[in-house]
């Protein structure tokens, strides 16, 4: 099972606040057979700690510690927000839902930190045409 595909891509998401958005790359990873529908609950109880905003226009929203039992499989989602949403008061365009076996989400978190913090990166994940290209540059920018 591969971490990022095609299905847990959605672009041009419309949503109306984070929890929406959190719910909706949450889906994607239950969908994809990363987690059990109770993680969503999770990740929305971890947003209600502290903020999952990381800068410049990301969130990266994940389960609580007492949901690792959850996952089955290590997995991200990516919804580009067709607008920008709300996370701990900055404005989020891009939410990237993680869920990740062990310590497996220390590398995932370093490889994606360095690519969105990339701004012609970030640029080109915003301006995606297609999943495809997406998923392109996800794979260039975490090899």
């Amino acid at each position: 099972m591969s971490i990022l595909t095609t299905n847990t891509i959605i672009l041009n998401a419309e949503v109306t606040d984070k929890f929406e958005a959190i719910r909706l790359a949450g889906q994607l990873l239950v969908d994809a057979g990363h987690v059990p529908p109770a993680y969503i609950e999770k990740m929305i109880e971890r947003e209600g700690v502290s903020s999952t905003y990381l800068g410049g226009g990301l969130a990266m929203p994940h389960g609580t510690n007492d949901s690792k039992a959850l996952i089955k499989s290590t997995g991200i989602s990516v919804v580009v927000l067709a607008n920008e949403v709300e996370f701990g008061g900055e404005p989020a365009r891009l939410v990237i839902g993680l869920a990740a076996v062990g310590d497996e989400h220390l590398e995932l978190l370093s490889s994606l930190a360095v690519l969105v913090s990339d701004e012609d990166d970030m640029e080109r994940i915003l301006n995606a045409s297609s999943k495809e290209d997406l998923l392109r540059i996800f794979e260039e920018g975490m090899e």
